[in-house]
């Protein structure tokens, strides 16, 4: 009741702010009173939100939410990132970042009454959402223990990825708040731009960081071979990104150019619209068949398109009723100025943000007229590759041009070099497609251009190390595509493949000591690299990560898949009488019954194991609870084979019983992987560092020379 009652407080006071700052505009005293309601409002979902943390690490598995993403042996890490491991959770994190942003909105009171009102408005549709798919629902039937975390979800990557994602989401709507309270009050105002600029690079930098995070996680767990799949819910907070680069980069053609401001107000419009429309998308279930990111269920799908509705409809009517007050004019002087290259760079941006929504929306659109259907990889490959290519060449002159009917300050000969060694170098790594060495050169060009309009004084730090980032990702992306060479194949201990210059050898299967985990361990130029699989506590493989080996030219890449022969067989025992293995004979003896303090029964079957010489008495035990149970393989005569219990029937008079090779015998087990190189992709992630580093880096930049 507490998590409902203080979600409800939190409500109620964001409604009452929404009235406070409507009335501020006509007097003064209501912004006092709004302060007050945001205050409380941020108080009570701080308060829902430590509730919610109090019910996980208390391990209340009465509560539906608790119990599907904690349990009782959860490591602490991955406790504390249960809270938004379900959409819940995350929504009500998502809410929290919104209200402790309002917080410095109203205290610092650079933002009008006018945005604040806006603001608060969507704090209260932010509300509704977690009333709507609340994380304090008790659970339809008590549990003893929670089903715990997904395993691929813990990784200290993925721990962080979310929260960071959501900071992103939730200071988008500071710009819109800006830009909607401007036309609400003065629409011709220009004195929230540059408060709007900052928090929008905020947003920018830590929404691309977490587009990052979720990139590396992908290459590091996932074990598919790629950082990046083109899956719809990559691409929700990839369309968003974009379109804030767009709203970043109209911004400052608005400041010099007052009619700009019409098309920065439609540029924020979509960017928030779109945060929620891939919420949308994720939450709703429409994705469920497409991703493997998307949330189940569709409980909450239509609130979320209501909500998306009133942002996107009520931001675009509130733009066409003041359009006629907003300043007139020329957006640029000259195709040579940078107002028209910044302008010509939006657009590239908001063509890649289309291409990439139309893909992700297909199962969405395909649904309307018939059976759901999804794009694949190579419709956003063949799509975005030239408007890249464009990017980056226009990025690159951009810096080149200063404002106004000016000519370029000067031609960057050592950016056309920069270029040509882009394409010699993908040349050199594999890379033989046109395309992708167009691109490597763009890319380069850009680094190259990026220094030059530094060093010429035309762009600040922040904006060097951002758009130099950005090349030096694309660039990095052709190396490591491009130039990646494969090969798949059955190891047996003691093989070995060479693949590009370098030798891999497979040295087998290695298990802990505590029976979690299992390694595959192979040497790679002579060094370790082991790939892991996490296992169920009854032995069943969980989650699989890669081995990655590094090297100064880039990685390999290691993937194993599953044995197709494990070696393992299942035996249905009745009581009493013998049944055959593949070199035992097993009997089914008795089973005892304990109940343990936690509600679970453990239950113990005694076997007897001969191999027609010698018997021996094996027990076996399976920890049991409502909704399964866990069990150990344990050894028998010597070791030779390991049996585990994994059920016992209604009436007793059955066993159903795992036999398990010997623990050597499974790691000489041959194994299935696929081992490519990745060339020199270390820069990827440098490249990713650094574009979302710049955006931080630029936030305190004034004056001219602060573009990104």
């Amino acid at each position: 009741m507490i998590g409902t009652i203080s979600l409800a407080t939190s409500l109620f006071f964001s409604l009452l702010a929404v009235l406070s700052y409507g009335y501020a505009m006509k007097d003064e005293t209501g912004a006092r009173y709004g302060r007050i309601c945001f205050s409380l409002s941020f108080f009570a979902a701080a308060v829902a939100s430590l509730y919610l943390w109090v019910l996980i690490l208390g391990n209340h598995f009465e509560i539906a939410y608790v119990s599907s993403y904690s349990s009782k042996d959860l490591p602490l890490m991955y406790k504390i990132s249960a809270f938004w491991a379900g959409q819940q959770g995350s929504l009500l994190l998502w809410l929290l970042i919104h209200a402790a942003a309002s917080i410095c909105l109203c205290f610092r009171r650079r933002m009008e009454d006018a945005g604040l009102m806006v603001y608060a408005i969507l704090e209260s549709l932010l509300v509704i959402l977690v009333l709507a798919k609340s994380p304090f629902v008790a659970a339809a039937t008590a549990a003893q223990d929670g089903m715990g975390l997904n395993p691929l979800l813990q990784d200290p990557w993925m721990a962080v990825h979310p929260p960071i994602i959501f900071i992103g989401y939730a200071l988008l709507a500071v710009p819109f708040a800006y830009c909607m309270g401007s036309l609400v009050k003065k629409p011709a105002s220009f004195d929230w731009l540059e408060s709007a600029r900052r928090w929008a690079l905020l947003a920018w930098g830590f929404l691309g960081g977490g587009v990052f995070v979720g990139g590396y996680w992908a290459y590091k767990v996932l074990g598919w071979g790629g950082y990046w799949g083109w899956d719809p819910v990559e691409n929700s907070s990839l369309v968003p990104w974009l379109l804030a680069g767009v709203f970043v980069h109209v911004l400052h053609v608005a400041k010099r150019r007052p009619a700009g401001l019409s098309v920065l107000h439609l540029s924020v419009i979509f960017t928030f619209s779109l945060v929620i429309y891939g919420t949308f998308l994720t939450r709703s279930g429409i994705l469920g068949d497409f991703s493997v990111h998307s949330f189940s269920g569709t409980s909450i799908g239509m609130t979320l398109a209501i909500v998306n509705a009133i942002v996107l409809i009520g931001g675009l009517l509130l733009l066409v009723m003041k359009a006629g007050s907003l300043p007139q004019g020329q957006l640029y002087t000259s195709y040579k100025s940078r107002e028209f290259m910044l302008l010509l760079g939006a657009l590239i941006l908001v063509f890649i943000a289309a291409v990439i929504f139309i893909g992700m929306s297909m199962p969405l659109l395909t649904q309307l007229i018939g059976k759901p259907a999804a794009v694949d990889t190579n419709f956003y490959v063949r799509t975005t590759l030239p408007l890249a290519i464009v990017m980056c060449i226009i990025m690159g002159v951009a810096v080149l041009w200063r404002y106004g009917q000016q000519e370029t300050c000067a031609k960057s000969i050592p950016a056309l070099i920069l270029a040509v060694l882009g394409v010699a170098a993908a040349f050199l790594t594999g890379t033989r497609e046109i395309g992708l060495l167009l691109l490597a050169a763009a890319a380069a060009f850009l680094v190259g251009a990026s220094f030059a309009g530094w060093h010429r004084h035309m762009l600040r730090g922040g904006a060097l190390i951002a758009h130099a980032g950005v090349g030096l990702a694309l660039f990095a992306m052709v190396l490591s595509g491009g130039g990646s060479q494969s090969l798949s194949q059955e190891f047996k201990p003691g093989d070995t493949v060479n693949i590009a210059r370098h030798t891999v050898q497979y040295e087998g299967q290695f298990f802990t000591d505590d029976g979690t985990a299992k390694y595959y361990r192979y040497l790679v130029d002579g060094d370790e690299a082991q790939a892991m699989t996490k296992l169920h506590k009854n032995g069943e493989d969980a989650a699989r990560e890669p081995a990655i080996a590094h090297t100064i030219t880039g990685d390999i890449y290691i993937a194993p898949t599953p044995p197709k022969d494990t070696g393992r067989l299942e035996l249905i025992l009745k009581k009493g009488r013998m049944e055959m293995g593949d070199i035992f004979a097993y009997r089914y003896d008795d089973v005892t019954m304990e109940q343990q303090p936690d509600g679970k029964l453990l239950v113990t079957a005694t076997i007897a194991v001969t191999d027609g010489e010698k018997v021996e008495h094996a027990q076996p035990t399976i920890l049991a609870t409502r909704d399964g149970g866990t069990s150990e393989a344990i050894p028998i005569f010597d070791g030779k084979k390991r049996i585990r219990l994994t059920g016992i029937s209604g009436n007793d008079s059955q066993a159903r019983l795992e036999i398990l090779p010997s623990v050597e015998e499974e790691s000489q087990i041959a194994v299935t992987a696929a081992v490519s190189t990745k060339p020199f992709i270390y820069l990827l992630w440098l490249g990713a560092i650094a574009a979302a580093f710049g955006c931080f880096a630029a936030i305190p930049s004034r004056g001219h020379q602060s573009e990104l």
